[in-house]
């Protein structure tokens, strides 16, 4: 029996920036600014299956406050914080 040859291609994660215009924004605010989600609630489920991360760690918390410099993954979109003006 042959065995077919299968070749698989690992999508590039696409990483954004979001420019920050205060000192922090919630992750459930984040999820909806950049379009991820429609409502609190879907942010709300996706946060609490486990499918966001917060500077590579699994985050729980709906309300975590995002500053400067944090990176959060959602799936194959990544989104760095950065004040506006540094």
């Amino acid at each position: 029996m042959k065995h077919k040859r299968i070749s698989v291609k690992i999508a590039n994660k696409k990483e954004k920036i979001f420019l920050l215009s205060t000192d922090f924004i919630k992750l459930d605010s984040l999820l909806k600014a950049v379009s991820v989600v429609n409502t609190g609630g879907h942010a709300k489920i996706l946060i609490s299956d486990g499918k966001v991360k917060v500077n590579d760690e699994v985050c729980l918390i709906r309300g975590k406050k995002l500053r400067d410099g944090d990176m959060v993954e959602i799936g194959l979109e990544q989104y760095k914080i950065k004040k506006d003006g540094s």
